[in-house]
């Protein structure tokens, strides 16, 4: 899916992961109310301008990310729930 959307600064646009998969290979659904914390993200700004220096962003487009369960702006682009979060509201890259 491309997003026609070029987010501006150090915002980035993610796509929530709606499903669990266990060390095994098993694909466990998300069944609680609770939306999951997990995305990929779709894409990103080029960064966040510091005394007229730009500093590019840690995370890239296809990035795994762990967020907190409040962070950013939901929005629904093409039919799609998407997130729109400032780079500082990642709490992490999920590697591997």
């Amino acid at each position: 899916m491309s997003v026609n959307i070029r987010p501006l600064h150090d915002r980035v646009i993610i796509e929530r992961i709606e499903e669990r998969t266990t060390a095994g290979g098993i694909v466990i659904p998300e069944t609680s109310g609770d939306k999951p914390q997990r995305g990929r993200v779709k894409a990103a700004g080029p960064g966040k301008a510091e005394n007229g220096v730009v500093q590019k962003l840690d995370v890239k487009v296809g990035d795994e990310v762990l967020f907190g369960k409040y962070s950013g702006t939901e929005v629904k682009v093409d039919g799609k729930d998407l997130l729109v979060m400032r780079e500082e509201d990642i709490m992490g890259i999920i590697e591997g």
